[in-house]
């Protein structure tokens, strides 16, 4: 097994060697892909929202301040966290008008607005992936096209030439295979953001639901307000003393 790693290893170093122009354009792939898959993960953590500490203060700010302040709590949230940024200030904004208008302005964030971004840099990882695999395979061709000219001119001058042919064929399957150890990685990539997109729709529409039964709950329940004293006045006439009674 070491043996066969060594002649690996040297014949990967004879293709950079031999092709360095290859090796650079296919190094350069590989980078960039790497960098976008880096790029969109770590987007995708960052839209995380942990509703179960979001909501409870969220539900606190609508109960005490009522629509304007929870509107006002969602603004000041981060704008990559796509729940309360996003889809809770869209239906917020459109309270006034009904629980018709809430849905179908989230509807409409999610639409325009959220699932977009979500799926920002994927249409770039997937085209990486299919080109990697199709530049790979065209930097072969180029190279076993050199390799059989050499081969069929040694023929017609009397040499031999098959052991080094078939050594210049086996550095040439190395750019096939740099396009592939490309394309794999972004192609599982892609489909693994496609699914995690998906589950994050149905986590949207979770927590929109979740807003319709808060704003609802908020509607026959006014914004809590501290104690008002009002005076009141005792019918009887002059000479009655004045009470004060706390309204809550």
């Amino acid at each position: 097994m070491s043996h066969m790693s060594l002649f690996a290893e040297s014949a990967f170093l004879e293709f950079v060697q031999k092709d360095p122009l290859f090796a650079v354009i296919l190094f350069t792939m590989t980078f960039i892909g790497a960098t976008l898959v880096v790029w969109r993960l770590w987007l995708n953590y960052n839209a995380k929202t942990d509703m179960n500490l979001f909501l409870p203060k969220f539900q606190e700010i609508l109960n005490k301040e009522g629509i304007e302040g929870a509107l006002k709590f969602c603004k000041a949230q981060p704008k990559n966290e796509h729940i309360p940024s996003t889809l809770y200030v869209a239906a917020l904004e459109k309270q006034r008008e009904g629980l018709a208008a809430m849905r179908k302005a989230m509807a409409n964030a999610v639409e325009l607005e959220i699932v977009p971004s979500l799926n920002f840099l994927l249409p770039t990882i997937l085209a990486f992936a299919k080109i990697a695999t199709m530049v790979g395979l065209l930097f072969t061709i180029i190279s076993m096209i050199g390799t059989f000219s050499a081969l069929g001119k040694a023929s017609k001058e009397g040499g031999g030439g098959q052991a080094s042919a078939s050594a210049e064929i086996g550095l040439a399957l190395f750019a096939t295979m740099l396009g592939l150890l490309t394309a794999i990685p972004l192609v599982f990539t892609h489909t693994l953001c496609k699914a995690w997109i998906h589950k994050f729709e149905v986590k949207l529409k979770n927590a929109g639901q979740k807003l319709l039964l808060l704003t609802q709950a908020a509607k026959t329940t006014p914004p809590m307000q501290g104690p008002t004293v009002a005076a009141v006045v005792q019918p009887g006439g002059m000479g009655r003393p004045v009470t004060a009674q706390v309204i809550r």
